[in-house]
C-alpha cells in the first residue's frame, strides 16, 4: 500500500473485543471497498468479510493468519488489556502484548515489508511521567505505573526501533475510551452497571468505586475507531512524516475527575445510592491526573474527538439497561 491508495485487504486482530467490533464497522464506512478480514475466536464476525483464528501465544497460529490473510494494512488490537488482571498475572500479560506483538512484527517485516501496521498503544505509557502536571506529547519520556502499561512500552519502543528496519508501523497511544458493549471491567461501565442493576433492583442501593479524586482523559469508542481509520490513510513518506514510525496521541485533551463521571451517571438515574469504597479497586500503583496532549494526531491525520460526553455517557448506561434487562 502506497501513500496515497487506500488499503484493499485489512486485517483486524483482537476484532471480537469490544473495540474491535466498533473498528469493523468503522472501517466498512471508511473503506467500503476493502475486504475487511477479523481475527476472532467467533466463527462469524458480522461486518468482516472473512473470519480468521490467531492466538499471540502461538508463533504457528500467527504464520498462518498472517498466510492466510494477505493483507496489506493491519490493525493490531488483539492484547490483555486489563489493569487488575496484569498485576495478577504480569507474565502473561508480557507475552501476549510484547512477545506476540513483535512475532506479528518479525513475521510481517520477512513475508509482507510493505505491509502497514497500525499498532494499538496506550496513554498509560507515560504513567509517572504525568506527575508533570502538564499536556503531554508523544516525546514525553515512558514511565509505566503498572504491568500492562509496563508491556505496551516495550512493544511500543521495540516497534519503533523496527521501523528503523523497514518495519511500516503506526504507534497510536490511545487515552481511555469508552461506549456500549464494553467489559464492566472499566470504570466507566462499571459504573453504568451498577446503576442499571440497582433500578432494576438486582444489586442493594450502594455502588462499590475505587478511587475518585483521579483525573483521565475519556474518549468514546467510535472517535478512536475513526482515529485508527485515519492512521491506515496517513501519508508515511518522509516529506509528510515526523519519523520512520511516528507515534500519535489519541485523547480529547481534556482530563475529567472519575467523581464527576460518576455523578452524570447517577444524575441520569432516579435511584438514590450510597457510594462505597472497597480498597481492591484502587491501584497498588497511581497516577493522580493524566492530561495528554493530542496537537499532533489533529494537524497530521486530521483527526478530533467529534462526538459530545454527554452522548457517550448516555449509551453506556443505556446499553446496560438493555442488558440488565435482557
Amino acid at each position: 500500500m502506497n501513500a496515497t491508495t487506500a488499503p484493499t485487504r485489512i486485517l483486524v486482530t483482537g476484532a471480537d473485543g469490544f473495540v474491535g467490533r466498533h473498528l469493523l464497522r468503522s472501517l466498512r464506512t471508511a473503506f467500503p471497498s476493502s475486504v475487511l478480514i477479523a481475527c476472532a475466536q467467533a466463527p462469524d464476525m458480522a461486518d468482516a468479510d472473512t473470519t480468521l483464528p490467531l492466538d499471540l501465544l502461538s508463533v504457528d497460529s500467527i504464520a498462518a493468519c498472517l498466510t492466510q490473510a494477505r493483507a496489506d494494512a493491519i490493525v493490531h488490537l488483539a492484547a490483555a488489556t486489563v489493569v487488575p488482571e496484569s498485576f495478577a498475572d504480569p507474565g502473561l500479560t508480557w507475552r501476549i502484548n510484547v512477545d506476540g506483538t513483535l512475532t506479528l512484527a518479525r513475521m510481517l517485516m520477512a513475508r509482507a515489508p510493505e505491509t502497514r501496521l497500525v499498532f494499538v498503544s496506550s496513554a498509560e505509557t507515560y504513567g509517572l511521567t504525568f506527575q508533570r502536571g502538564e499536556p503531554l506529547d508523544e516525546d514525553a519520556p515512558f514511565a509505566p505505573a503498572n504491568p500492562y502499561a509496563a508491556s505496551k512500552a516495550a512493544a511500543d519502543l521495540a516497534l519503533g526501533e523496527m521501523a528503523l528496519r523497514g518495519l511500516k508501523v503506526i504507534r497510536m497511544r490511545t487515552a481511555n475510551h469508552t461506549g456500549p458493549g464494553q467489559s464492566d471491567a472499566l470504570v466507566v461501565p462499571a459504573f453504568a452497571r451498577q446503576i442499571a442493576r440497582i433500578e432494576a433492583g438486582r444489586q442493594e442501593p450502594v455502588i462499590t468505586v475505587g478511587a475518585l479524586d483521579r483525573w483521565r482523559d475519556f474518549l468514546d469508542v467510535r472517535d478512536v475507531c475513526a482515529a485508527y481509520a485515519a492512521a491506515l490513510s496517513h501519508d508515511m513518506t518522509p516529506a509528510h512524516d515526523v519519523a520512520p514510525s511516528p507515534a500519535f496521541n489519541i485523547a480529547s485533551g481534556t482530563p475529567r475527575r472519575i467523581g464527576d463521571v460518576l455523578d452524570a451517571l447517577l444524575a441520569r438515574s432516579a435511584v438514590a445510592v450510597e457510594v462505597r469504597m472497597d480498597e481492591k479497586r484502587v491501584r497498588p500503583t497511581d497516577v493522580v491526573k493524566a492530561i495528554v496532549n493530542p496537537g499532533r494526531a489533529k494537524s497530521l491525520l486530521g483527526w478530533k474527538p467529534r462526538i459530545p460526553w454527554d452522548e457517550t455517557l448516555d449509551s453506556v448506561l443505556a446499553d446496560w439497561r438493555k442488558r440488565e434487562k435482557a
